[in-house]
């Protein structure tokens, strides 16, 4: 009822919010009658605020046109690869006719960006990917509002996001041979999922996969996020926040979590930043600050643009994130599409290089909540492994802005670099060290024919050649050799003594002789 309730009250409010945009344009216009008045610019900025307070935010485009690479700007067309029924893989594909950017670009690694789906759209990542562009092929998931998906599409759950995860992987390794991965708040624990899935079942995984602030372990430093879902019980959510979709909408009678509801939650944790930013938007208007009264505009059509999340999916990541916390505690089972439960195992992952970066102001996933991901994939050599806390970031500020174009994306596009390629698989350098390790055969040669000799190659090459060796001529048999016998230094000692007596006894005779 809540739902059909919100809608009516929006559906009235419309001719209001039409004319206060009407009366803004009046009044703030120098030709018009009204802009005359000495308060025109006031009363302007007043009805201004008036509207963009009433007006409802639609999905806004990513409207990404160019990016510079190396002082050559370089177009973007963006384009849908994979449309599902929740989400669309969109892919940003870049074009030059610079003969040498061209060669770059096709070189460059590439990157699937998971957004979030957590009440707000993918182009809340529109800084991000612009970002990622100039030295990357990206892909985005782009989520599709739940209000607008036909009941027969079916219901969406975190184990069909898990899914849709490894679809999308599959995707770019099929066209590229393997891919990077970058998750964004919400979608770190889905992602982790579905890597470590993948290396269970011995599929290729991603080179690498980059968390960016997301709730791993929740139960460290919670936040009041958190909190509220740890405090209130899965059926305190189901029968209190879930609510049908009005009939007006594609996915009338869909349940779902409304996005209003959701975006009147982000607002409730910091009502008088949000009422300060307005105070000078109002202030900004009537002092002709054109800069600082678009930035405004720009961010709140972002922040104010939500989608509602299906029902299935919005409580489930309740439960197993917040409530049970499934994955730290190793007992979280994913239904496959092909209908079969399989445990998530994230020490399974291998040779997946990881990178974890927390804000240090992030009030939504606490300080720790995501690094704790490095405990879980604990067989992934720590030399591939990394953690980054932003100095003087919020949560916004490790994906968007300053911080993140000057601090964590340099180090998200250093880490992709120098693991663009999978290590040398361990097994390998220990057969080659075997090799090495054993003696040479024994060959036996016959007269008859030409045997096969085994020769063992250095480490590099760890391979076994067969070379063919001739024969000797025959060779007559002679009598063997006298054997040499060596008596011990002691034995020839002793002997010395015996052989005295003999001497004296000759030099005697000798002497009687001559006289």
């Amino acid at each position: 009822m809540l739902y059909q309730i919100y809608e009516t009250q929006r559906t009235w409010m419309e001719p209001f919010v039409d004319f206060a945009q009407a009366a803004a344009k009046l009044y703030g216009n120098p030709s018009s009658p009204f802009g005359q008045n000495p308060l025109a610019q006031r009363v302007a900025a007043g009805y201004s605020l008036i509207y963009r307070l009433g007006k409802d935010y639609e999905k806004p485009a990513f409207d990404i046109q160019t990016v510079d690479v190396d002082g050559t700007q370089v177009a973007i067309h963006e384009r849908v690869e994979i449309n599902k029924p929740f989400c669309e893989l969109r892919r940003f594909k870049r074009f030059t006719d610079n003969p040498a950017t061209l060669t770059k670009l096709k070189g460059q690694p590439a990157v699937l960006i998971v957004a979030p789906l957590s009440g707000h759209y993918a182009t809340l990542l529109r800084d991000t990917v612009k970002t990622i562009l100039k030295d990357h092929k990206v892909y985005i998931t782009d989520w599709k509002n739940a209000r607008t998906v036909p009941l027969s599409d079916g219901a969406f759950g975190l184990d069909d996001y898990v899914n849709y995860v490894q679809e999308f992987i599959r995707h770019l390794q099929g066209i590229y041979g393997n891919c990077h991965v970058i998750s964004v708040c919400q979608p770190t624990v889905p992602v982790l999922a579905a890597v470590s899935l993948m290396a269970s079942r011995g599929e290729t995984t991603p080179l690498s996969m980059t968390m960016m602030g997301g709730p791993i372990d929740a139960r460290k430093s919670p936040t009041a996020v958190n909190n509220l879902a740890m405090n209130k019980s899965y059926e305190w959510f189901e029968n209190n926040v879930i609510y049908r979709v009005p009939s007006n909408f594609p996915g009338a009678g869909r349940r779902v979590y409304p996005g209003f509801l959701q975006h009147s939650g982000f607002v409730a944790m910091n009502p008088d930043r949000h009422a300060s930013s307005h105070y000078d938007y109002f202030q900004d208007l009537i002092k002709g600050d054109d800069a600082s009264t678009e930035a405004h505009r720009k961010f709140y059509d972002e922040y104010n643009a939500v989608l509602d999340m299906d029902a299935d999916y919005y409580l489930d990541t309740i439960k197993t994130v917040f409530q049970e916390f499934k994955l730290v505690n190793g007992n979280w089972d994913v239904m496959g599409v092909n209908g079969k439960l399989e445990r998530v195992r994230p020490e399974d992952i291998k040779t997946t290089a990881h990178f974890t970066i927390e804000g240090e102001l992030d009030d939504i996933s606490g300080s720790g909540q995501t690094e704790a991901a490095h405990g879980l994939c604990y067989n992934i050599p720590k030399t591939r492994q990394k953690h980054l806390e932003v100095k003087g970031a919020g949560h916004y500020g490790i994906f968007s802005g300053r911080r993140w174009r000057e601090i964590a994306y340099p180090a998200v596009k250093s880490f992709i670099l120098e693991h663009n390629q999978l290590p040398a698989p361990v097994e390998h350098a220990q057969a080659a060290i075997e090799t090495i390790a054993k003696p040479s055969p024994i060959v036996v040669v016959s007269a008859a024919a030409p045997v096969t000799k085994v020769v063992s190659t250095p480490v590099a090459a760890a391979v076994t050649i067969p070379v063919t060796v001739s024969a000797p001529a025959p060779v007559k048999a002679q009598a063997p050799a006298p054997k040499a016998v060596h008596k011990p230094v002691a034995s020839a000692v002793n002997a010395a003594p015996a052989r005295k007596p003999a001497v004296k006894k000759t030099l005697a005779k000798k002497a009687s002789r001559r006289r």
